[in-house]
This record gives structure tokens, sequence and C-alpha cells, in this order.
């Protein structure tokens, strides 16, 4: 789906995806939330959810869901809700699965910018 045609979504079509949902209820869900599959599609599943268990079957940011559906993130979140609620999938923030050890240290990175900034 092109960038012309995703801006020109049917209302109506988005507004039958969600089941007249607007909101996804959920804030922890982010642009960078990683969701994985934790099963495949089931038959008769809605073509959507379907898509988003294929699409996940590696740990993907939620706005590459967005982008691979071509929908809207806020309706991809409401879709995504819908999965984590019956445990077709999981999330976690790309943050939670580094440790804090493995980070660089604070000061070494404001002598890194300090460098490059001399550039």
């Amino acid at each position: 789906m092109s960038r012309r045609e995703l801006e020109n979504e049917d209302p109506d079509r988005l507004y039958i995806v969600t089941g007249g949902r607007s909101d996804s209820g959920e804030s922890s869900l982010d642009l960078v939330t990683l969701i994985v599959s934790e099963c495949d599609p089931a038959p008769g599943m809605q073509s959507e959810h379907a898509r988003i268990l294929r699409l996940c079957r590696r740990p993907t940011a939620v706005v590459e869901v967005s982008s691979e559906l071509g929908l809207p993130v806020s309706v991809v979140k409401i879709l995504l809700c819908d999965l984590l609620d019956t445990g077709r999938v999981t999330a976690r923030h790309p943050s939670s699965a580094t440790a804090k050890a493995d980070l660089p240290d604070p000061e070494t990175l404001k002598q890194v910018l300090v460098g490059l900034e001399r550039l």
C-alpha cells in the first residue's frame, strides 16, 4: 500500500478492523515495543490478527507492524491489545532485553559526544 493510499485510508474500514474502538487502553505499547507471536494463526481469525502473528514470529517493533500492515499505529495498537489479552503475542520494551550493566558509562558517552563535536 502506498503512502498516499494509507493517508486516504477508508475510515469505515478502520472502524470495522477495530470493532469501533478508538483507544487501545494499553499505554505501555509505544513505537519501539517489541512484539513476538506465541502461536500460529487460527482458522477463522480476523485477517489483520493473522498477519500480525505471521509477521511477529521474530521480535518486531510496533512501528514495523504498522508499516507492514499499512495501518495507522493507533489501529495496530488496538489489534495488538486484542492479541495480548488472549496471550497470542507478548510485548516487551527493547530496554528490558538489555541489562543495565551492559549499557555504556554515562561519562564515556559524554566524552564521545565532546569528541564528535570537535570534528
